[in-house]
């Protein structure tokens, strides 16, 4: 099994990129690469060596030994012959998680430089940082930083029976855990208790973490748990949530695509069940 290369994060570039490098380079919010069955990202010293002039370039850091970089790319530039422009979504599924993280990352920097032209305070045209990531307005002195947009995820267990929901505007048949973003002035333990109950109309006790994924669309971090059902009627609100029920952990419905937390978290919850409540 190959090992993931180690990701390290940094932001002021080498002094002179004399030796091949990763881009992760978006033309709008599709990804550019070299060939669509391995999903190969551009590897060189400059997208130049292609004959692309980038709108915007921002340094990443080094993937193992490679230096990374995020680059815009002209929407209306041509392809280099062979090359393929790539949704990110699609390409989440065909490289490991550590590249797949590192290009969302990158999708992150470029809409945010993109959005942070001027300083949304006084017009001023905002200027790069050198010392830390950040976009600064040299007349009032307003910073900007990359946004992240938390979000919570829970999974409502009751017995060996998970409580599962669905959007109106998902695939016919699929469902997921709840999920809502978190409001200004919010724990995280808030935010759980309030979208169960504005969604799905029920209460939940035993909050536990069970891990995280950022998920750059557009800039959201999202922090999932799993949670006891503690009472109330299951009554789907009508407007976020189409239908939500009951489901035992060896009857699941169509499950969010492998790239989403949510369905690891549905799945290692449903096996831990199903060995702890055997079926009778």
């Amino acid at each position: 099994i190959a090992v993931p290369e180690l990701y390290t994060p940094l932001f002021i570039p080498p002094p002179a990129q004399d030796s091949p490098a990763l881009w992760f380079a978006f033309q709008r919010a599709s990804i550019m690469v070299q060939s669509l069955e391995s999903a190969a990202l551009p590897c060189c010293n400059s997208l130049t060596d292609h004959g692309i002039a980038p709108v915007r370039s921002h340094y990443l850091g080094l993937l193992g030994e490679r230096h990374c970089y995020a680059a815009e790319v002209d929407a209306a530039h041509p392809l280099p012959a062979g090359w393929s422009a790539l949704g990110l979504r699609d390409l989440f599924g065909l490289v490991d998680d550590t590249v797949a993280a590192l290009s969302g990352r990158a999708f992150q920097l470029i809409e945010w430089e993109r959005n942070q032209q001027y300083c949304s305070r006084c017009g001023t045209q905002m200027r790069p940082r050198a010392d830390e990531r950040a976009r600064a307005c040299p007349t009032c002195r307003f910073t900007s930083y990359p946004p992240v947009s938390p979000a919570v995820m829970v999974l409502i267990t009751r017995g060996r029976e998970l409580l599962l929901a669905r959007k109106a505007v998902w695939p016919a048949g699929r469902y997921s855990a709840i999920a809502g973003f978190v409001e200004p002035g919010e724990m995280l333990e808030d935010t759980v208790a309030r979208e169960t109950r504005e969604e799905v109309g029920v209460e939940v006790s035993n909050l536990r973490y069970f891990g995280s994924q950022p998920w750059p669309f557009p800039h959201s971090l999202m922090v999932a748990f799993t949670a006891e059902y503690a009472g109330g009627e299951l009554r789907p609100d009508g407007a976020e949530i189409e239908e939500a029920a009951w489901f035992d952990v060896e009857a699941l419905p169509r499950l969010p695509p492998s790239v989403s937390i949510s369905r690891r978290l549905i799945i290692t919850v449903a096996n831990a069940l199903a060995q702890q409540q055997p079926r009778r």
